[in-house]
């Protein structure tokens, strides 16, 4: 585990940037998010390393309705100095091999190393360099080499989740950029701050739906690709131990039974226990965050899809929010849209003069 923690520091220290003085003027790097290409000699393709790449960046996501691969990968070769410059202008590319391979990629991952960082490789102490921008704008690209085939690996498989978690953080800040690329509703967004002490960025086609004390939702209705966002809090939270999963969805559950119901008197938007549903806890914007994702159904119809749920506590105004993303597109993948969910859920923001207003407000 030490050996992991060290091996990722540095290479976060050996992190390639090229910006210029007054910004970076290159060409856009080519190719879709959530896509991925993986440069291997063809011959590996079916090696020890290609399988630890596909359960680490194309494992599947459990929580969503269908199984689909958190990155579609797309395995390479290059023969040509030609076929390798087209390769550079990918938005996500890996390069992997062996450090001492005798082949097109080993060459290329021996030739962009420098000889201390080969020796570092070669005696165990690193094996994943990222190289952000290296060849183009707006791109993610990393290097993964090691003494053999089967510990590179092994390595990779340990540092599963930090490799996977640092292109998450690419994606979600240019699903933020796409997203409010044509826009934003302002004035939601400052009503929201203004009356209730919070805001998300809004994407510019949402219409407020429900606004009372303490409830708020949002909905972009399309007859084909229906999404909701909703919002609630409570004031004066001092303890927060009682949250753990099962209290999130019996919130979550009680809301929207409540406040997000079907077109039939007895229908409502409530939690698919059936699939999995997974919560984990991480710091949000300097925020105490729990994220749940799943999927939800509608009781008493035939409808679900997934949800992407935050519930983050402000410990300098002891509030408590629930902030939860869903839509219902039956013909749309539904990978694009959860990762849009993301990118609004973490530009949740908290006014920490709120308490002060309202009392000010108050006398």
């Amino acid at each position: 585990m030490k050996s992991t923690v060290k091996s990722l520091l540095v290479l976060t220290l050996v992190t390639l940037f090229v910006v210029s003085c007054g910004g970076d003027y290159r060409k856009r790097a080519q190719g879709q998010m959530g896509h991925v290409v993986v440069v291997m000699d063809s011959a590996s393709w079916q090696s020890a390393t290609a399988d630890a790449i596909r359960n680490t960046f194309g494992k599947e996501i459990e929580t969503l309705p269908n199984l689909e691969p958190r990155y579609d990968l797309k395995f390479v070769d290059f023969s040509t100095r030609e076929k390798l410059d087209q390769l550079k202008k990918m938005k996500n590319i890996i390069f992997a091999a062996p450090i001492d391979k005798k082949s097109d990629v080993g060459n290329f991952v021996r030739a962009i190393l420098s000889d201390p960082i080969k020796e570092r490789v070669r005696s165990g102490q690193n094996f994943a360099f990222p190289l952000d921008n290296k060849w183009y704008r707006d791109q993610w690209s990393l290097i993964l080499t090691s003494t053999s085939d089967s510990t590179l690996a092994r390595k990779i498989e340990n540092a599963g989740t930090s490799l996977v978690n640092d292109l998450d953080q690419v994606e979600l800040r240019r699903w933020k950029e796409d997203i409010y690329d044509r826009g934003e509703k302002y004035a939601i967004e400052d009503s929201l701050w203004e009356h209730h002490g919070w805001k998300i960025r809004v994407q510019h086609d949402y219409q407020l739906h429900i606004d009372t004390t303490n409830f708020v939702s949002l909905r972009r209705f399309l007859p084909k690709n229906d999404r909701w966002i909703w919002g609630w809090w409570k004031n004066d939270v001092t303890d927060i131990s009682m949250i753990d999963q099962d209290w999130i969805n019996h919130m979550r559950d009680s809301l929207m039974e409540k406040w997000v119901r079907g077109t039939r008197d007895s229908s409502y938007v409530t939690t698919e226990y059936r699939r999995p549903v997974k919560t984990r806890t991480f710091m949000m914007n300097g925020y105490f965050t729990y994220e749940t994702k799943g999927t939800w159904r509608m009781t008493n119809d035939f409808m679900g899809g997934p949800f992407v749920n935050y519930t983050i506590y402000d410990e300098d105004t002891n509030r408590l929010f629930m902030v939860e993303f869903a839509q219902f597109a039956p013909r749309y993948d539904k990978r694009r849209f959860v990762r849009q969910f993301e990118a609004m859920g973490h530009t949740f923001r908290a006014d920490s003069s709120y308490n002060a207003r309202m009392e000010h407000a108050s006398e």
